[in-house]
């Protein structure tokens, strides 16, 4: 696992919080893997997808899995974002060049509907009683 990077990205915006939560919670992620994990916006903010990418140069990473911190499937998660990243449309495995070597990328899916965003929303919500 040491050798597969993770690109944690964010929709970007203007406002500065949200750089600073993508950028908090990649540390968290980064304390769960072996490996390197970088960020990347959408737009709004730096470093954008296709620079978020280059960053795993002098890493030796094999393959980079980008993690969408998005809730649910729609336009960004099935074509901006794969088209930044590089993944033909109608794949889900993309290839790019990084230090010279092939180095395969792909991208996870949505957070989409698990218990943990349940209870989270739920405790958000006993914070507001």
């Amino acid at each position: 696992m040491e050798d597969i990077g993770l690109l944690v990205l964010g929709h970007g915006s203007t406002l500065p919080y949200n750089k600073a939560l993508v950028e908090e919670l990649a540390g968290m992620i980064k304390r769960k893997h072996p490996g390197p994990v970088r960020t990347a916006y959408l737009n709004a903010n730096d470093p954008k997808i296709p620079e978020g990418l280059m960053s795993f140069a002098g890493t030796n990473v094999r393959k980079i899995v980008a993690i969408p911190l998005f809730l649910a499937a729609g336009v960004h998660t099935l074509e901006d974002i794969p088209r930044e990243l590089g993944i033909p449309k109608g794949k889900h495995v993309g290839v790019i060049k990084i230090d010279g070597r092939d180095v395969e990328v792909t991208c996870a899916e949505p957070l989409g509907v698990d218990e943990c965003i349940a209870d989270l929303a739920y405790r958000r919500a006993r914070e507001s009683f």
